[in-house]
């Protein structure tokens, strides 16, 4: 432990390895060692002995809608970054929509990481948008250091974020392609969309009518065609339907290049919870029952779903109307992501390891970040803290989101966030907050 400016000391250690005693070394950033609970601290380090709370790697969220510059009202860098540190979480990819701008032009981009620079209280890199009229934009963004690029096969609820059709979606699929990209697609069937009842009102069980599961279904399966097709490396967003695990899993056994996510609010909310006129439940595609939850459980725990992001796509509370036809759709879940998975998680048998794996390893993992997602030496020394036993009560005026809506709302969660640690630097603790130490990130070539 020569090289060490501070060593965090636990009694578990969440490594690639499995949970152990450890203590671990930090320089210049980086985890330099890994090493045993009881080695001696270097003379000039510092030592942080955390007892009995769990050292997590920092939470990698792939899908959050941040709506600035724009729709900060909604949103913004300054909030949903502080909100992501309160909950755990050390990097986040925003979304290319529900900004003003939408990021579909490197000019876009650049408006984007201007408004986020001085404001981002943890690492934030971004994503691309392939709209029908923007082939001719994917490279030069792919170059500048996007992620990856973000579809909708469906109207997204934005009029200044077209959907693709099938043609157009194969046009942007090939250019993507070409130059080894990612396509992140929010898949739902237009057409299975017109065709199911469109009643609006109060009642969630018309909402739920209103987006079946053979939409996401079709959509799906047309992805995957186009994906073996092209041999081009896809990722479904947000998945709800189980219906269409047989498919995802029979894909990948033939060697198909396609990811899958699934977010907090379907693995532990149900239909049968929501009530009427309880529109800080509408998501799209929609919360659905309990024995589709169970499926999804089984598809994490198998693999076919690879990992969790909360997808969390808030708005202004007047815009949650009781009408779930006409109510903004996105789940504010952003702080409480890592709570609500484990709460779940715990009660069905799975172990911290497993909820790291699925939002921290793999979410880098699916990125490219290489730096982030594992306690190891030689990846960033970004951790969370975690009192996993502790219990707490959603209180929506205590969350650090702009706008204090959540479906979460009065549920009992475990797993309490002690602090968060950017590259060695500990950026809350105890709802204390430090000036913003975020870096924009961009794409390793």
């Amino acid at each position: 432990m020569s090289e060490a400016e501070l060593v965090l000391r636990s009694t578990r250690v969440i490594t690639p390895d499995g949970s152990r005693p450890a203590a671990v070394a930090v320089a210049d950033g980086r985890i330099t060692a890994v090493l045993p609970y009881d080695a001696a601290v270097p003379s000039g380090a510092r030592l942080e002995d955390l007892g009995d709370d769990v050292l997590l790697p920092g939470l990698v969220d792939t899908h959050v809608h941040v709506n600035d510059p724009g729709r900060t009202h909604w949103e913004g860098f300054w909030t949903a970054t502080r909100a992501a540190a309160a909950g755990g979480i050390t990097t986040l990819v925003d979304m290319p929509l529900n900004s003003l701008p939408p990021t579909t032009t490197v000019d876009h981009l650049r408006t984007k990481r201007e408004v986020a620079a001085d404001k981002a209280h943890v690492d934030v890199g971004f994503w691309g948008g392939a709209l029908p009229d923007n082939v001719k934009d994917l490279r030069p963004l792919h170059d500048s250091g996007v992620f990856g690029f973000k579809a909708f096969l469906s109207p997204s609820g934005v009029d200044e974020f077209p959907h693709l059709d099938q043609d157009g979606l194969a046009r942007s699929l090939a250019e993507i392609a070409g130059f080894g990209g990612l396509l992140i697609v929010h898949a739902e069937d237009p057409h299975h969309l017109d065709a199911a009842p469109q009643r609006g009102g109060p009642r969630y069980a018309d909402f739920l009518a209103s987006r079946p599961r053979d939409a996401e279904d079709t959509a799906i399966a047309a992805l995957v065609a186009q994906a073996r097709r092209l041999d081009a490396r896809v990722h479904v967003l947000h998945l709800s339907s189980s219906d269409a695990l047989p498919l995802i899993a029979e894909a990948k056994r033939e060697g198909v290049r396609i990811t899958v996510e699934t977010c907090p609010h379907y693995l532990t909310l149900t239909a049968e919870e929501v009530p009427d006129g309880a529109s800080e439940f509408k998501c799209c595609p929609p919360i659905r029952e309990s024995a589709n939850q169970d499926l999804l459980w089984q598809a994490l725990a198998d693999g076919t779903i690879d990992c969790v992001v909360t997808d969390h796509s808030p708005s202004t509370a007047d815009l949650k109307t009781d009408d779930f036809a006409t109510a903004w759709g996105g789940i504010s879940g952003l702080q409480l992501s890592l709570a609500a998975v484990w709460t779940e998680a715990r009660r069905r048998g799975h172990g911290l390891e497993d909820v790291v794996r699925w939002m921290s390893t793999r979410t880098a993992a699916l990125v490219g970040l290489d730096r982030k997602g594992a306690i190891e030496p030689g990846r960033d020394a970004d951790f969370a803290v975690l009192a996993p036993d502790e219990t707490f009560t959603v209180d929506p005026a205590a969350l650090q989101h702009r706008n204090h809506v959540t479906a979460y709302a009065g549920k009992t969660l475990y797993g309490v966030v002690r602090s968060t640690w950017l590259r060695g630097r500990r950026i809350v603790a105890d709802g204390e907050f430090t000036a913003p130490k975020g870096q924009l990130l961009t794409r390793i070539p």
